[in-house]
């Protein structure tokens, strides 16, 4: 760095701010709580009861049917409440479904390339693969629909989504698999042109996670009633048995123990949820990230990762600061935590240094304009401290 950049880059004011974030978390997963969550509120007449009791079911079913609700599920899609979070209910559906026809693998970001990578090495498939940068959206006019086809809605680690779900053929021959963890209840997917979705309670909803929620499209129930894969299915992965789809996965009979504390958890959440209606969760999103665009063009030294506004994610919302790298954005983010500011906004490790916002509907759009003169002071008193090291040196 020279005198004159780092002159530049400490321009932000250096005043410590005299208002926090009322709740200073913006991580991407565990999310932040609803506003007014508190754990004295979760019902508890299933804990320490058999999931299989009739109370047991009862929660599971209810916590399915509020999802069904707020997603305006059609009846033609089922939806299950599955072992391992996202990643295990898209693990699940690649082990069960794939190998019937050819696969393409769309990966602009970490989670997009860890498919691409089960594909290969774990299923030995040799997808078509199309790629991009962190920041970028692979080329969807690309993509052939006589394939099965695997692509993340919102990128986590990129900041990068989808736009819409036009570029999906309506007359596909392949399957359409959507991981859609941090898009679900952000944005109003169109569930005619998914026939797997995967997503887990801990993002949008802020709930916890260890569980994953799998939908299921009727072209995805047939595949799974009359395809058989070559390779064997762990217990935890089996959905079909004598043929038939094991309905009661889709009734709240999960395949294994789950924990019925983030299931009521996740009751809360949904329940708070209800009370904004669809509409309103996305509202919250689109207001968080449009108060998070605004500190962004306020500034000259923070940039999105997305350029692109139409493919930029309104969830994970990934930054780019001006001359920091690594080692700046984990003391920026550590000088944060350590005032209580701001929680866990690092960059994911696998993408480029910089900052990573939530802006999902748990959040406060409050907390998110007190946060820009938060980043204002932990960038300048980060670069000044850079600047008095190079004169020393």
């Amino acid at each position: 760095m020279t005198d004159s950049t780092l002159a530049d880059a400490t321009r932000a004011s250096a005043a410590k701010p005299a208002t926090k974030p009322a709740r200073p978390f913006f991580s991407s997963g565990p999310c932040a709580k609803p506003p007014g969550w508190t754990a004295v509120n979760l019902a508890t007449e299933s804990l320490g009861r058999s999931h299989r009791s009739k109370i047991g079911k009862q929660r599971l079913q209810y916590c399915i049917d509020l999802m069904r609700e707020l997603l305006k599920l059609p009846d033609t899609h089922r939806i299950g409440i599955v072992p391992g979070s996202d990643t295990g209910a898209f693990e699940m559906a690649m082990w069960t479904m794939l190998g019937a026809r050819p696969v393409t693998a769309l990966a602009w970001e970490s989670f997009g390339e860890g498919w691409v990578t089960d594909a290969v090495k774990q299923l030995k498939i040799d997808p078509t693969v199309i790629r991009a940068d962190y920041g970028q959206l692979p080329d969807l006019n690309a993509v052939d629909w006589s394939n099965d086809v695997l692509f993340t809605w919102n990128g986590t680690t990129s900041g990068v989504r989808v736009p819409d779900g036009d570029w999906i053929a309506d007359d596909r021959e392949g399957l359409s698999f959507a991981d859609a963890t941090s898009g679900v209840f952000a944005y109003d997917l169109p569930w005619d042109k998914i026939d797997v979705a995967t997503f887990s309670w801990q993002k949008v909803l802020g709930g916890e996670g260890a569980h994953g929620v799998l939908i299921l499209g009727p072209r995805a129930v047939e595949r799974l009633e009359t395809y058989t894969p070559v390779w064997p299915l762990p217990k935890v992965f089996r959905l079909v048995s004598k043929g038939k789809l094991t309905e009661g996965v889709f009734k709240g009979e999960t395949i294994n123990t789950p924990s019925m504390l983030a299931v009521e958890d996740a009751i809360w959440s949904l329940e708070w949820a209800k009370s904004l209606g669809a509409g309103g969760l996305i509202a919250r999103s689109d207001a968080n990230a449009a108060a998070l665009d605004k500190i962004v063009e306020e500034r000259d030294w923070l940039h999105h990762l997305a350029a692109d506004a139409a493919i930029r994610s309104k969830t994970s919302v990934c930054l780019i600061v001006h001359l920091a790298d690594e080692a700046i954005i984990k003391k920026m983010a550590a000088l944060l935590e350590a005032e209580g500011a701001a929680y866990d906004i690092a960059g994911y490790r696998d993408a480029p240094a910089g900052l990573r916002i939530w802006c999902g509907a748990t959040v406060d759009t409050a907390d998110i304009v007190a946060l820009g003169p938060w980043l204002d002071w932990a960038y300048a008193t980060v670069m000044a401290a850079e600047q008095e090291a190079q004169h020393r040196s």
